[in-house]
């Protein structure tokens, strides 16, 4: 008998994955264990073996298709034996699919009633079609895991909604302004020019930087900070954290600093619903880690308040490595509730990042670097000293926070890293 190759559960919030790469051909020969198909989920790289010995009778999921957990991938079998057609009914349309569709714009219908559950998870994807076609996601019918709300719901329920004939209105200007990306016209490319095909990485990247952009109202605001202190106790201490095969960075420092200032100003660990503002109680923090060419991630120290400086470190070199070599786990890279990004390791001062939905602020550090500053002493007053200094900045949702609150928080961190005690 055949034996089929299905999507597993890749983490307790994962409900489909996209289909980035097989690593056997139709036809070839398998051995159960090995490594049959890599897939992605919210970036990252998961390697799916092989249930059974034999051969690759038929692939059912094309590299770039979206499959929900349970769908069949692939048929594996004896050579020569026949597979049986087990299409995956439960396969999403893929991301290309998506970006190709036109996107008309249909009012709220009461044609449907209103689900009787609560929404629950909604994926920046489907938050930004729906607000493209103006879908009450509460009349939407959700199919994925506990009646979650997928982008093939959505979809599906704008095609009924053509089909029982809805009324299109547009309330668009009379020169709309597009989200759709720019496509150069066959005037504007040039003999030369070269299309690197997108990346599932890289499309999530794009996605995810454009709904954010849209959804809330971004603003910077840039403090320095003075790193004697920090710079002094990691002189100190790194050999004695590299003894317990830890390498201590300056990123556990500014993460330090980010639970304290938190713990002060609590409502900068918070996301914004129509409902209210949602204060997390939990301290999980993301750190913006490269993948090089490739993009980047955001893996989470999860309740990073309840760790020590050594335990930072630790977390912090674990997941970089892991990141880099894509062996994060789905859930490593899902509830965080605030990001930094230290975008001065390729020695940018300063930067303005955007928001790493649904969260209220992300923070960005810049490089660190001697400078003459004006420091006041007691004996010989106002005196210009060199001193390590850095470019911080907060870049926030206005809807949750005002200038006031952010400056104070951004304050809090500038205070915690100038005069640093062990904490």
């Amino acid at each position: 008998m055949p034996t089929q190759l299905l999507m597993p559960l890749l983490g307790e919030s994962v409900t489909e994955a996209t289909i980035s790469k097989w690593l056997k051909a139709k036809g070839g020969a398998v051995k159960e264990y090995d490594p049959l198909v890599e897939v992605n989920t919210d970036k990252v790289d998961t390697e799916i073996p092989s249930p059974a010995t034999g051969v690759l009778l038929d692939i059912l999921a094309p590299e770039g298709s979206v499959v929900k957990v349970g769908g069949v991938l692939a048929i594996i079998g004896e050579p020569g034996e026949a597979s049986t057609d087990h299409r995956p009914a439960t396969a999403a349309p893929p991301p290309s699919a998506l970006a190709t569709r036109s996107s008309p714009i249909a009012p709220p219908s009461t044609l449907h009633p209103p689900r009787s559950t609560p929404l629950g998870f909604i994926s920046p994807v489907v938050a930004k079609l729906a607000a493209e076609h103006k879908i009450d996601l509460a009349q939407v019918p959700g199919t994925g895991l506990g009646g979650r709300i997928t982008k093939k719901d959505v979809l599906g329920f704008v095609e009924q909604l053509k089909v029982e004939g809805a009324k299109v209105e547009s309330t668009a200007p009379a020169h709309p302004v597009t989200l759709s990306p720019v496509t150069l016209s066959p005037a504007s490319r040039l003999s030369d020019d070269e299309t690197i095909k997108l990346t599932p990485i890289r499309r999530k990247i794009a996605e995810h930087m454009v709904m954010s952009k849209h959804t809330s109202p971004h603003v910077t605001t840039v403090m320095e900070a003075d790193m004697s202190r920090v710079t002094a106790h990691r002189l100190a201490n790194k050999a004695a954290f590299a003894r317990d095969g830890v390498n201590l960075t300056f990123t556990a420092y500014f993460i330090s600093a980010i639970v304290t200032a938190l713990k002060a100003y609590p409502l900068v660990n918070s996301s914004w619903s129509e409902e209210g503002i949602v204060i997390h109680r939990q301290i999980n923090v993301g750190m913006a880690t490269s993948l090089g060419e490739e993009g980047l991630i955001v893996p989470v120290i999860a309740k990073a308040d309840g760790l020590s400086l050594l335990g930072l470190a630790r977390t912090i070199n674990d997941l970089a490595a892991r990141a880099r070599a894509h062996k994060l786990l789905p859930d490593e890279v899902k509830g965080g509730t605030f990001t930094i990004t230290n975008h001065g390791l390729t020695s940018s001062l300063f930067a303005t990042p955007i928001i790493n939905q649904p969260q209220c602020g992300i923070l960005g550090v810049g490089a660190i670097q001697k400078r003459a500053v004006v420091i006041s002493d007691e004996t010989l007053g106002d005196v210009i000293a060199i001193r390590p200094m850095v470019y911080i900045s907060l870049t926030f949702d206005h809807r949750i926070l005002d200038g006031a609150t952010a400056d104070w928080f951004l304050a809090k961190v500038v205070e915690s890293l100038e005069n640093w005690v062990d904490r």
